[in-house]
């Protein structure tokens, strides 16, 4: 696979990823889904403010010839995506990021979510920053794993904060200092 920056070929594997979570999680909190232009001014956005898009990539010829940097043939199938956002918008924040990661369904379990937060957080401590932080739903018991095996703690569950699928959730809210 290949690990590399998103670029606007990307968008609809990316935006087909995004939606799925929408409909089928409660991973991303809303209930409405999303078209090419919302996604492709989300990805203007990151770059302009200089945030990283990362996509995990099927190796063209259908090896896996295991993880690469950033680069690459754009003809490999999108398996999943990665970036970093402003934590809050208020500028005492600006030293604070927010990681986000999207897998497509069928490539669950790989290791890919372990790779992109890795390469993500590389760009993270290139970046200057000084904490990550992982707001996630409570019940993924996944995501709170793998965030734990790069050394996110836990810093609290708010309960009921949010809503989807007529239940309330919960937010586990987790941090890596950087520096």
């Amino acid at each position: 696979m290949i690990i590399r920056q998103a670029g606007a070929d990307d968008m609809p594997a990316i935006l087909a990823i995004h939606n799925d979570a929408i409909v089928n999680s409660v991973a991303i909190w809303t209930d409405t889904t999303v078209d090419l232009a919302e996604r492709a001014a989300w990805l203007e956005g990151h770059e302009r403010d200089g945030y990283p898009v990362l996509v995990a990539v099927d190796e063209p010829d259908g090896t896996s010839a295991g993880p690469r940097g950033a680069g690459g043939d754009r003809d490999g199938t999108v398996l999943g995506y990665a970036s970093l956002s402003s934590w809050h918008a208020k500028s005492g924040f600006r030293h604070t990021v927010e990681d986000s990661i999207y897998l497509r369904p069928d490539a669950t379990g790989r290791g890919l979510g372990k790779v992109l937060l890795g390469a993500l957080l590389q760009l993270a401590r290139e970046g200057g920053y000084h904490v990550v932080v992982a707001d996630i739903e409570a019940g993924n018991a996944a995501s709170i794993r793998l965030h734990e095996t790069f050394g996110f703690e836990n810093c609290g569950t708010v309960r009921e904060v949010g809503t989807k699928f007529g239940r309330w959730l919960d937010l586990t809210t987790m941090r890596l200092p950087l520096t």
